[in-house]
């Protein structure tokens, strides 16, 4: 299971590096390959997790594909005609990462990073909703939401990895 592994660190590093590529080609590339394996993880971590029984992960997850799904579709669009789409995909992200946190499941770490990168994003839609000029890239917020978000996806992804052994 190494590999996957690899691959889900890969494929989540894409997604942040996306965050500073100054090249618009590119990070629409880096973050269309992270959309596209996020959509394909969540969609298999919801069907884990109800058939585990925790529905409230299992919605939370569903709920971060929904939202994933619209922040690909602003990809192609460029910086800032994506920004209706990603409020609407970081809004959705944040609703998800408090419903998989809020269940005891995973541990005490990565659900305070989940916390943590959910809060940034409410604050970051917000700011955007009532006027503020920011794209997904812009800096202090929302870009620092991004690296909380991966340390949660290592975390589950390191969670997924002790339970097959």
């Amino acid at each position: 299971m190494k590999r996957p592994t690899s691959t889900s660190d890969t494929v989540a590093s894409l997604g942040l590096a996306g965050t500073f590529v100054a090249s618009a080609p590119l990070r629409e590339t880096l973050w269309t390959i992270d959309g596209a394996a996020l959509v394909v993880a969540t969609a298999l971590l919801t069907m884990k997790y109800q058939r585990l029984g925790h529905d409230c992960i299992a919605a939370g997850f569903l709920t971060f594909l929904a939202g994933e799904t619209l922040l690909m579709a602003g990809n192609a669009a460029g910086l800032e005609a994506s920004v209706p789409s990603y409020v609407g995909g970081i809004s959705l992200w944040a609703a998800a990462l408090v419903m998989v946190s809020v269940p005891r499941t995973f541990a005490l770490w990565m659900r305070l990073t989940a916390l943590v990168a959910a809060a940034l994003f409410v604050v970051s839609a917000c700011m955007i909703l009532w006027g503020a000029p920011l794209l997904p890239t812009s800096a202090p917020l929302p870009a620092a939401g991004y690296p909380f978000l991966v340390l949660t996806f290592v975390g589950w992804i390191w969670t997924l990895l002790r339970a097959e052994r």
